[in-house]
């Protein structure tokens, strides 16, 4: 099951910085697997691009992250607050688990 967590257009003075002259949103999602009898949790993130006419979709998602709401919750947090992408997902999960 997913459920959405939140969401936000990036920064456009630090898009611009990458000169990136579009809007971007971010939107950050909740993953419970409902087939496990135990509580598994997991993320989703999904980047919208708005280039020209266009919609660029980029998705990543990570199953089975954790059996604690509370962490899923705190690292949806984390990746909200500094607007991490699908690309960098991975990476960033990685470095959290390290801490």
């Amino acid at each position: 099951m997913k459920t959405f967590f939140g969401g936000m257009f990036m920064n456009k003075e630090n898009l611009r910085k990458e000169g990136i002259l579009y809007p971007i949103k971010l939107e950050y999602y909740k993953i419970k697997d409902l087939k496990s009898k135990n509580d598994i949790f997991g993320i989703e993130v999904v980047k919208t691009a708005y280039i020209n006419e266009e919609i660029k979709v980029e998705k990543a998602s990570i199953d089975k992250l954790t059996n604690d709401e509370k962490i899923e919750n705190s690292i949806l947090d984390i990746l909200k607050r500094n607007e991490v992408t699908p690309v960098i997902l991975e990476d960033v999960i990685e470095d959290l688990i390290k801490c």
